[in-house]
């Protein structure tokens, strides 16, 4: 065997092990809900800010500290909202809490900026202002869709939409890929992958909504329908998120975001689809379920 090839099984056994680790917690996470999977979630979400800015280098400056308090306010706004309701249709904004919070936080944040300049420049503020949104808001609808009516069945879309379609796209790529879609930016990525990554996301929500169809048949009228077009159209919205992450990178010189997760990188390198897909399926439920 090669140093190369030696290399190559190394990184696919420290991958696959990290896979397992995630896959771990995260199953478990879910199933517990409540208070656990507010933690893991809130740190989450912290951890990937950390790595947003860092690559801004404001993680460790007050800008910086205004992001994680913004983002702290606006996830324990969510358990709040948690511990009044319980039905999807309640905490679509947080009870009207959402705009006033953003709101505020603009105004804290522009504050330091003034008070400070020049310390900071302006892409640096945008950048911490868009870590509210890209990171902290769009995390928080996984919790958000699991203490839903039905959120310990539908919550798993999430996953299948976006690790389902990442795998599979993975998969049909190495098959069958020839024809590059983005290749500037991903260049791994192909047009027959994408497909697969769609097909194949599809396909695994028929099944799973098959599965469980008594246990949603008491919250939506047709789960099966439901969950199949949901899968669909997020696996789509996954593969944006997915190279969205990948542009930041690519305009910034980085390969990852960071080196948590052995093999795969950082928070946002693994729940960079994650996070695009999380609110699309909790309001394609809303609104069609």
């Amino acid at each position: 065997m090669t140093n190369k090839e030696s290399g190559l099984k190394h990184s696919f056994w420290v991958r696959f092990g990290s896979s397992t680790v995630l896959m771990i917690v995260t199953i478990l996470s879910m199933i517990l809900g409540g208070y656990v999977l507010f933690g893991i979630l809130l740190s989450v979400t912290l951890i990937g800010l950390m790595e947003l800015y860092r690559i801004f280098d404001v993680h460790k400056k007050a800008v910086g500290m205004v992001g994680y308090l913004g983002a702290m306010a606006l996830w324990f706004s969510v358990m709040e909202c948690a511990q009044n309701f319980t039905v999807i249709e309640a905490c679509s904004d947080l009870g009207g809490v959402l705009p006033v919070l953003a709101g505020a936080f603009l105004i804290v944040l522009l504050a330091v900026y003034v008070l400070a300049f020049p310390k900071f420049n302006s892409e640096q503020i945008t950048a911490v202002f868009f870590g509210f949104f890209y990171v902290a808001l769009t995390m928080s609808y996984i919790y958000r869709l699991r203490i839903s009516d039905g959120g310990a069945y539908s919550v798993w879309l999430i996953f299948i939409a976006s690790w389902g379609a990442d795998t599979m796209a993975y998969l049909t790529g190495i098959l069958i890929g020839k024809h590059k879609i983005a290749p500037i930016l991903s260049p791994k990525k192909t047009v027959e992958g994408c497909i697969g990554g769609i097909v194949g996301s599809t396909l695994i929500g028929f099944v799973y909504s098959l599965i469980f169809k008594d246990d949603l048949s008491g919250v939506y009228s047709n789960p099966v329908l439901l969950f199949t077009i949901v899968s669909a159209v997020a696996s789509v919205v996954s593969m944006i998120g997915d190279m969205a992450a990948s542009a930041i990178k690519r305009n910034k010189n980085i390969k990852d975001y960071g080196r948590l997760i052995p093999g795969h990188g950082g928070i946002l390198d693994r729940f960079d689809s994650v996070i695009f897909v999380a609110p699309i399926i909790y309001f394609l439920l809303r609104f069609i379920g």
